[in-house]
C-alpha cells in the first residue's frame, strides 16, 4: 500500500500546478510527506534530447577543416555541448558542428564519432548534471519535477539519480550493436543494482521524451528476472516511440527547430547537416503501421506517405540515410515487445 501511495504522489507531480494543488492541497502535502523519506523508492530521472551535456577530446591525429578548430587538440577534455552561449562567444559554430557530427559505418551497421574525436557524457548518477541549453526557453529538463521530488524528500545522487546519455545515438533493440549504449546500459544496470541494494528497495525509472525511449530499450534489454528483482515502476512521459512523429520529417527537411538543439545565433538550416549526421534524426520517421498510406508530406510535385519515406529522403538530398534507415530504423518500427514492468 505504501508503494502505491508513493506512486500516486509521483504522478500528481506531473499534473499542471493548479490541478495538482486542487487534488493535493498544500495543507495535506506537509502531512503526507512527513516521515516519507523512509518509504521512498529510489528514482532515476532521464529527460529528453539535449538535456545531457557532452564533452569532447581531440587526439593528435585530429585533422580540422579549418585551423581554428584544432585549437583544443591534445589538450584534454572540454565542454563540447554544455554552455551553449560559449559556442557563439568563441565563434565556435563551424568547429562545434564538425566535432558533434557522426558518421554511419555500413560495415558495422552503427554510428560513430568522426576519426580522432572522442566524446563522453559527464555527471552520470546525478540529476543536477542536466542543463537547459536555452536559458530563455521553457524548462523542459525535468527541472520543476526534480525540485518537487526534493520537497518530497528525495536527494540528488542518493535516492534521486540521473542517467544522462548521448542524444546523438538511438538506443538499439536486441540484435543491433551500439558502442555507446553497450557501455551505457552496463553502467546503468550496475548503478540500479547498487542503489537498490543500498536502500533495500526496488527503484523507479522515469523517462521523458527521447529519455523515455532510451529507458524503454534499456529495460527491454535486461533479463526478466533482473527486472522483477530491481525495478518497481517504469514511468514514461511522452516517449518518442518507434511509431514516429511528423515533426521528425520537418527536422530532416528544414533542420532542428526551437529548443530541440539550441545553438545561439545559429539557424535551423545551418544546423541541418550536423543534425542529419545523428542517428537520432531518422529514428522517429513515421512508420507504416501507425500512419499507413495517408499523405504526411504534400508538395506540388507529389505526396508522400509513410510508405514513401525512402523516396522522400532522396528528394530532400538525404539519400545516404536510406541504408541506416533500412537496417537500424525499420527493425525498430516492428519491435513491440512489452517491458513487463508495472
Amino acid at each position: 500500500m505504501a508503494s502505491i501511495i508513493t506512486l500516486v504522489r509521483l504522478l500528481l507531480l506531473l499534473l499542471p500546478v493548479p490541478l495538482r494543488k486542487h487534488l493535493w492541497p498544500a495543507s495535506h502535502q506537509a502531512e503526507d510527506l512527513a516521515g516519507a523519506g523512509e518509504l521512498l523508492h529510489p528514482i532515476f530521472m532521464v529527460p529528453g534530447v539535449s538535456c545531457s551535456d557532452l564533452e569532447a577530446r581531440l587526439t593528435e591525429a585530429y585533422q580540422p577543416s579549418i585551423p581554428s578548430c584544432g585549437a583544443l587538440k591534445a589538450k584534454g577534455w572540454f565542454g563540447l555541448y554544455e554552455n551553449s552561449s560559449d559556442i557563439s562567444e568563441h565563434h565556435y559554430h563551424k568547429c562545434f558542428e564538425e566535432q558533434m557530427s557522426l558518421v554511419y559505418d555500413p560495415i558495422r551497421n552503427e554510428y560513430r564519432n568522426l576519426a580522432s574525436v572522442e566524446t563522453r557524457v559527464p555527471y552520470f548518477g546525478i540529476v543536477k548534471g542536466y542543463h537547459q541549453k536555452n536559458p530563455l526557453g521553457p524548462k523542459w529538463c525535468l527541472t520543476r519535477l526534480i525540485e518537487a521530488l526534493e520537497e518530497m524528500g528525495y536527494r540528488d545522487g542518493d535516492t534521486m539519480l540521473g542517467a544522462p546519455y548521448d542524444f546523438r545515438y538511438a538506443a538499439p533493440i536486441p540484435g543491433q550493436t551500439s558502442q555507446f549504449y553497450s557501455h551505457y546500459f552496463k553502467e546503468l544496470m550496475e548503478l540500479v543494482e547498487a542503489t537498490s541494494e543500498k536502500h533495500h528497495k526496488k527503484v523507479i525509472i522515469f523517462g521523458h521524451s527521447l529519455g523515455g525511449m532510451v529507458i524503454l530499450e534499456f529495460i527491454r534489454s535486461t533479463p526478466l528476472a533482473w527486472r522483477d528483482k530491481y525495478i518497481k515502476h517504469l514511468i514514461l512521459v511522452a516517449p518518442t516511440l518507434s511509431t514516429g512523429f511528423l515533426s521528425s520529417v520537418i527536422y530532416l527537411a528544414s533542420g532542428p527547430q526551437g529548443d530541440l538543439l539550441y545553438v545561439p545565433k545559429a539557424t535551423a538550416l545551418s544546423l541541418r547537416p550536423m543534425w542529419r549526421s545523428f542517428e537520432t534524426s531518422i529514428i522517429n520517421i513515421p512508420s507504416t503501421k501507425a500512419y499507413g498510406h495517408k499523405p504526411i508530406v504534400i508538395t506540388k510535385q507529389r505526396n508522400y506517405s509513410a510508405y514513401d519515406m525512402e523516396d522522400l529522403l532522396t528528394d530532400i538530398g538525404f539519400e545516404h540515410a536510406i541504408e541506416p534507415f533500412r537496417r537500424r530504423v525499420m527493425p525498430k518500427m516492428n519491435y513491440f515487445k512489452a517491458p513487463m514492468v508495472p
